[in-house]
């Protein structure tokens, strides 16, 4: 019989290559929304295929989303040689600096060819692009993963990279709204305080997510903004959701934090998912595929409402229509053409 029951607000990750038995109790207890894959699940093509299917087995619907960080460059979760090495996004943040309408054409097609190599195995929604404006002074966290140096070039480049994901039927997540880019530390690492003002966050950070704004899903950034909420940071804040993100920035769509294993956030993981699921958050993301910890947050999440609900709908309909004819070959020559002398 087939598993009706709503999904409950959580991502999940796995330990290793094929769920444990305590992953799938756990997982048939409470059906997450979707799965998230890391190096670490991911030998061959055939066996993520495969574990594609399991999960989405072990939960009852076909559509039923499987996440990857796949940006390119040093964040690639599906490596060489066994996939594609596709250049880091300050690639063509470079070749912006050119001509435009080159960066467009190429990120266009970089996002068109991982989506055939991510749809190809079974993988629904690629964690990209990273539309983080990197501040000079920042930690390096973010550095050639953002998609331009400047909001303009960050929104060009990034929304080109959208729309081939898009085309090729793979669902974008914006990131890390609503700006990571001033971060002085590494929110895997500690909490970022950013104590810019309104208007400069306004003016850069917040401005390549409000041309985005339209994409179906975005992921939280675990930063403090002391002109907006110092006392939370952006995942665990009602204010920031609701003022920028939903506010000013004006996204509709899916809200995903994060991952709460993040060490910027503190307390247990039923606190951490909890917070971020009170504050406006849409699904809580936990990645580590540690047991304990994803039984507290499994008990902590609860299905998702009827507004959650319909703003994943709404990110499966950007899909629907499904991949027209592509040409993965001429692609990849022309992408090759195109960053020639900035890959140099």
């Amino acid at each position: 019989m087939v598993d009706v029951r709503p999904p409950h607000a959580v991502i999940f990750g796995l330990a290793g290559d094929e769920p444990t038995a305590a992953e799938r109790a756990l997982f048939a207890a409470t059906p997450p929304l979707g799965f998230i894959l890391f190096t670490r699940n991911c030998r061959s093509p055939q066996q993520v295929r495969r574990l594609c299917e399991t999960l989405r087995a072990l939960v009852g619907r076909n559509d039923a989303p499987v996440l990857i960080d796949q940006e390119g460059g040093r964040v690639q979760r599906l490596p060489p040689p066994q996939w594609r090495a596709a250049p880091p996004m300050a690639r063509f943040a470079d070749l912006a600096d050119r001509d435009e309408g080159a960066a467009i054409e190429a990120a266009w097609l970089n996002g068109r060819l991982l989506a055939a190599e991510l749809a190809a195995i079974g993988i629904t929604v690629n964690c990209a692009p990273v539309l983080d404006v990197p501040e000079p002074t920042a930690d390096p966290i973010i550095g050639d993963r953002a998609c331009g140096r400047t909001a303009e070039q960050a929104a060009l480049v990034g929304a080109a990279l959208a729309a081939g994901l898009l085309a090729g039927s793979v669902v974008p997540v914006i990131k890390h709204i609503p700006g990571h880019g001033r971060a002085a530390v590494d929110s895997h690492h500690a909490l970022p305080v950013v104590d810019a003002t309104l208007a400069d966050l306004e003016r850069v950070d917040f401005a390549p997510f409000a041309a985005l704004a339209g994409m179906p899903i975005a992921m939280t950034a675990h930063v403090v903004y002391a002109a907006i909420d110092a006392g939370a940071p952006a995942t665990a804040s009602p204010v920031v959701i609701a003022e920028v993100v939903r506010g000013a920035i004006g996204f509709q769509g899916l809200l995903l934090s994060d991952d709460i294993g993040m060490r910027a956030l503190t307390g247990g993981f039923r606190e951490r998912a909890q917070g971020a699921l009170a504050a406006g958050c849409d699904v809580v993301l936990h990645c580590s595929g540690d047991a304990a910890e994803m039984a507290e947050v499994a008990a902590a999440c609860p299905p998702m409402s009827a507004a959650a609900l319909a703003r994943w709908d709404t990110a499966l309909a950007a899909v629907a229509a499904g991949p027209g004819d592509f040409d993965v070959a001429a692609a990849t020559a022309r992408l090759r053409a195109l960053l020639a002398d900035v890959m140099a």
